[in-house]
C-alpha cells in the first residue's frame, strides 16, 4: 500500500511543487509543503480516493495556504522590497516543475501578492492550473457560488495591473545583450537607450545584505544604479556572469570570487526592459544552483566618461 502512496504521489509531484510554489513564491516553503502533504497523504485510504490528481492538490493547496497566512504576517515586517525567491525556468534548473511564461513571472507573482490568501489559491487553481471549480470548492472549503466570485475579484485585479504580456527569454535576447554590454561598459547613455520610460529596479537584501530598499524607477536613475552597482562589485573581487532563465525571464547569476552574489532578472516588453530584479537574500539563493556551462568571462567595467 505504501508503494503506491509513493507512486503516485511521485507520479504528481511536479504539478504539486507547481501548485504550492505559485501560491507561496518560495521553492524552500514549497519543499516543506510537499513533505508534509506527504504525510498526511500517506494516511489517506486509496480505495476511497476516486481522482488522486484532484486530492493531491486539495491537500498541497491546504497547507500552502496555512503557510501563506503565516507569511503574510512575516512580511509586513521584511525590510525592504520582498521578491519571490528564483525558480529555474529551463530544462536544466534542478527542480522539477510545469510551470512557464507569464504565469510563473516575477511581475506575475508580484501581483498575486496583493491578493487575498483565497483568492490567489483560487486564481492558481483556475488560471493557472485549469481545475474545474467543484474541485476548487474541495480544496479551499467554500461553495462553488463563493469560488466563482473569488476567481473573478482574482482575475479583474490581475487583468488590471498585467495588460502586457512579457518577452519569451528567446525573444527578448538581444535586449539583454544589449542591456549586459552598456552596463558593463558604464555606457549611460546605451543604456537607457534599451530602458523603457517606466523601467523599475527591485532588490531584496531580506535586510542582511545591502540592495536598494525602495523601488528605483525611470531610465536615468535605473541606468547609474545599475552601472554604479556593478562597479562596486568589481572592487569586492573578480566578478562572473552566468547565464539562465529564472522565473521565464534572461537572468544573470553573479559571483564574486565564485560565491554566487545576486541572481538579476531582466523582464523585457516590447523591446525594452521595463524591470530589473535583483535577488541577493542569501537565504533565497541557498537552493541556486550555478550553472556550470554557459559561463561568460569575467567582468570588467570601465569607467563611464559621460
Amino acid at each position: 500500500m505504501i508503494r503506491a502512496h509513493v507512486d503516485t504521489f511521485t507520479e504528481n509531484r511536479r504539478l504539486l511543487f507547481s501548485i504550492a510554489y505559485e501560491i507561496l513564491g518560495s521553492v524552500a516553503d514549497t519543499e516543506d509543503v510537499l513533505h508534509d502533504s506527504y504525510l498526511r497523504w500517506r494516511e489517506v485510504d486509496l480505495a476511497l480516493i476516486e481522482n488522486p490528481r484532484a486530492y493531491l492538490a486539495q491537500i498541497v493547496t491546504r497547507q500552502a495556504l496555512g503557510v501563506l497566512r503565516a507569511a503574510a504576517r512575516r512580511r509586513e515586517d521584511y525590510i525592504g522590497q520582498w521578491l519571490p525567491e528564483p525558480l529555474a525556468t529551463e530544462a536544466d534548473g534542478g527542480v522539477e516543475h510545469v510551470l512557464a511564461g507569464e504565469a510563473v513571472s516575477t511581475a506575475m507573482l508580484l501581483v498575486l501578492e496583493t491578493l487575498t490568501p483565497v483568492q490567489r489559491a483560487v486564481f492558481v487553481l483556475r488560471e493557472v492550473f485549469a481545475f474545474d471549480y467543484p474541485e476548487i470548492a474541495a480544496a479551499v472549503d467554500r461553495s462553488e457560488a463563493a469560488v466563482r466570485q473569488l476567481n473573478q475579484r482574482a482575475r479583474n485585479r490581475v487583468h488590471a495591473a498585467r495588460h502586457t504580456a512579457i518577452a519569451t527569454p528567446a525573444q527578448a535576447q538581444a535586449v539583454v545583450e544589449k542591456f549586459s554590454i552598456a552596463a558593463a561598459t558604464g555606457d549611460v547613455q546605451a543604456l537607457m537607450d534599451v530602458l523603457a520610460p517606466e523601467v523599475v529596479f527591485l532588490g531584496d537584501g531580506g535586510g542582511v545584505v545591502n540592495t536598494v530598499r525602495r523601488p528605483v524607477r525611470g531610465q536615468d536613475k535605473v541606468a547609474r544604479l545599475v552601472i554604479g552597482l556593478l562597479a562596486k562589485g568589481q572592487r569586492l573581487g573578480v566578478l562572473g556572469a552566468h547565464l539562465g532563465i529564472y522565473n521565464a525571464m534572461p537572468t544573470i547569476l553573479a559571483t564574486v570570487d565564485g560565491v554566487l552574489d545576486q541572481v538579476t532578472s531582466i523582464e523585457v516588453t516590447d523591446g525594452l526592459v521595463t524591470a530589473i530584479y535583483s535577488m541577493r537574500n542569501p537565504e533565497k539563493l541557498s537552493a541556486v544552483r550555478i550553472p556550470p556551462l554557459r559561463d561568460t568571462p569575467p567582468l570588467d567595467p570601465a569607467p563611464s566618461t559621460r
